[in-house]
């Protein structure tokens, strides 16, 4: 079975990138970006993605809320009010910053039904040197001006003639952010199925971090699971936790790291699409020990960041 037609695949940083583009003006409309090369190397988020499609028009955007999403990682609420902006579920944006050289490259972690309700998007970012991870954790407040460019091919967007497939997402720590995107947006599909809108098959997440502290929307997954367990389920997984797991995580958590075993659980060659993103050599394994299930390479979709 070939993979449907809403997918992509690429390989990609997390962490922000240098001053390629460099907006003329912030303001709220739409702003068409030019290329700007220098002749000093570069080695970050806009480079690594040189290749991979970006739309090029640039929106305003104001910071409306900031969440601590974990000891590490804020969450940042973002309105972008232009009518014209918008983005598939799993995409990221270029992230300007007033006064900041080096462009940030971040996922967006809400999904695209949200941004048609309220206007808004949202990034969750993990505390970093870098530039703008750094102005995002030390400088950011609400209401600070940025500018956003949405990017990338590795997404989940199914029209209403794709073909019904079962989701399998698994995500390695900051990985999450694009596919919890992208099961917020599944979510979504089985909540307002009007007329001949696509709804997806079952949708399972195998999600492994350092410790349960560090299980981004822990939450609202298990939310999701509970409103729908027929069309939902979560395993999170923990590689470095010393401490008991708390009680009302443990029926969702295993220590351990993500195995064969496991996602041959939920692995149907004819009918499973799996979107992957972690660390690169979580890539690799996973990858691999997907197609010894029998999953064909071509539906195992994956991110790398580094």
């Amino acid at each position: 079975m070939s993979v449907p037609g809403f997918v992509r695949t690429v390989a990609r940083g997390f962490s922000g990138g240098s001053g390629l583009f460099r907006p003329a003006v912030l303001c709220s409309g739409k702003i068409t970006v030019t290329r700007k090369m220098t002749s000093r190397r570069q080695t970050d988020h806009l480079e690594r993605t040189a290749s991979v499609h970006r739309e090029m028009e640039l929106f305003s955007a104001r910071v409306c809320d900031i969440i601590s999403e974990s000891e590490t990682v804020k969450r940042l609420r973002l309105e972008v009010p232009h009518p014209d902006f918008s983005f598939h579920a799993g995409q990221w944006v270029d992230f300007f910053i007033p006064g900041v050289e080096t462009v940030g490259g971040f996922s967006i972690c809400s999904s695209p039904g949200l941004l048609k309700r309220e206007g808004v998007i949202e990034l969750a970012v993990k505390y970093a040197r870098h530039p703008p991870a750094h102005w995002i954790h030390t400088e950011c407040s609400v209401d600070s001006q940025v500018a956003v460019r949405v990017g990338g091919n590795f997404y989940f967007d199914p029209q209403p003639s794709n073909p019904v497939v079962d989701l399998l997402l698994v995500a390695g720590g900051v990985g999450i952010n694009p596919l919890y995107s992208i099961l917020l947006h599944a979510a979504d599909l089985h909540r307002h199925t009007h007329g001949h809108r696509y709804t997806p098959g079952h949708t399972h997440l195998c999600y492994s971090a350092k410790n349960t502290a560090e299980l981004l929307f822990k939450d609202t997954i298990i939310d999701i699971c509970h409103e729908r367990p027929d069309q939902f389920s979560c395993r999170f997984h923990v590689t470095q936790q010393s401490s008991d797991i708390e009680p009302q995580l443990q029926p969702y958590t295993i220590r351990g790291r993500i195995s064969e075993e496991e996602l041959q659980r939920y692995v149907d060659p004819e009918r499973t699409l799996c979107y992957l993103c972690g660390p690169p050599p979580m890539i690799e394994k996973v990858s691999s020990d997907l197609q010894s299930t029998g999953l064909p390479e071509d539906r195992i979709l994956f991110e790398k960041w580094w």
